[in-house]
This record gives structure tokens, sequence and C-alpha cells, in this order.
């Protein structure tokens, strides 16, 4: 009886160490279940600066278009993500589907 709680006092710590690497990343904690030991956590994209990718566009006759298209499609996106410690102690993370 007793290792299985000290088992679950270890799962609860690795828990939040895994959030507070995550926090310390730049994610910031949307919810948290201490009881069922899972977490999701989310980040804001990134601010594309349109008038230096103009710029840049510009200086390499249009080739740049692929990689500002880039940042402006996929590098603003809001990210978020489930941490959790499944049913076996085991740490896990996924991605979360953002509506």
């Amino acid at each position: 009886m007793k290792k299985n709680q000290l088992s679950q006092e270890q799962s609860l710590q690795v828990f939040s160490n895994m959030i507070s690497s995550k926090v310390h990343k730049g994610f910031t904690l949307e919810e948290r279940n201490d009881k069922l030991l899972f977490a999701v956590l989310s980040k804001g994209g990134k601010v594309v600066n349109h008038g230096l990718n103009f710029t840049i566009f510009c200086l390499t006759l249009g080739l740049w278009s692929f990689a500002w298209l880039y940042l402006t499609v996929h590098a603003s996106k809001k990210k978020k993500i489930l941490v959790a410690i499944d049913e076996d102690g085991y740490p896990f993370e996924e991605k979360c589907l953002v509506a």
C-alpha cells in the first residue's frame, strides 16, 4: 500500500516538472487536473513583421514569398498541447486541435 502511494507521489512530481518546463518555454497553463494528472497548455503564435518581409521579398526578386507565406500561415498559429501521465505512469505529450 505504501509503495503504490509513493508511486503516485512520484508521478505527481514528474507531472509538475513537465508543466513547469513547458511554462518556462513560453506556454501558458489553461487547465490542470491533479487527480487525473493531465494539463492543457497553449502558446500564442509568433507575430510576423510584414514590413521587413516585404523588404526581403523585394531584394530577392520575389523568392522570399515562399518563406513569407510559410511564416504567415504556419508560424502565426496558436499552439495547444496536452501533457499527461497515462495509467502505467509514463508521461506523454500530444498536440490538441485548435478550433
